[in-house]
């Protein structure tokens, strides 16, 4: 069986290098899967030239997901990662799209923490609404200019974002407050 060798040949990393001169990428490949790490900074521009972009046209946001690097043995940029899977149709690619972010309070809690910030591209692809709203809602990562930022699995008040990897297993006094059913009282 052939060995998988990353190479970064994908066509779209050449386009970003010319058309952002003075950003600094970096890119991974894993079986012939390329993601390019943008700069929190330059996400939102990034993203909009990668869609409105002939050469890129990468037309369709596939899904925005979160991830909690805490522990992660081989180290990472940041704590927190927002991806963008995309996908043109018209030059049948795909491109993951990865933002570090790094807190700078303490992430136990459900204050906003203002390092956990990044624009909202609902307004490059409208149907990003929810998925951002997913992120939020688990990660506590808030997006700017988004149309509607509110808790959408979790209930308004809930007290901390579950997916957070310092969240505790058992939740904080949730399950305490459940009333035991027992075979015999129903």
């Amino acid at each position: 069986m052939p060995q998988d060798t990353p190479t970064l040949d994908h066509p779209t990393l050449p386009l970003i290098k010319a058309a952002f001169e003075g950003v600094k990428f970096q890119a991974t490949e894993f079986r012939r899967q390329t993601t390019l790490i943008v700069p929190a900074d330059n996400a939102h521009a990034v993203l909009r030239h990668l869609r409105d972009d002939p050469a890129c046209d990468y037309d369709f946001l596939a899904d925005v997901v979160g991830i909690d690097y805490l522990g992660y043995p081989a180290g990472s940029p940041g704590r927190f990662a927002v991806v963008y899977l995309l996908v043109s149709y018209s030059h049948n690619r795909r491109l993951s799209v990865k933002v570090f972010l790094d807190p700078s309070i303490d992430t136990s809690g459900i204050e906003p923490d203002p390092a956990l910030e990044l624009d909202s591209v609902t307004d490059i692809w409208p149907g990003s609404e929810w998925p951002e709203r997913e992120v939020y809602d688990m990660f506590g990562i808030r997006f700017r200019n988004h149309p509607d930022l509110r808790r959408i699995l979790m209930w308004r008040d809930f007290p901390a974002h579950p997916l957070r990897k310092d969240y505790p297993l058992r939740g904080r006094g949730e399950r305490e407050t459940y009333r035991v059913v027992k075979r015999d009282s129903t």
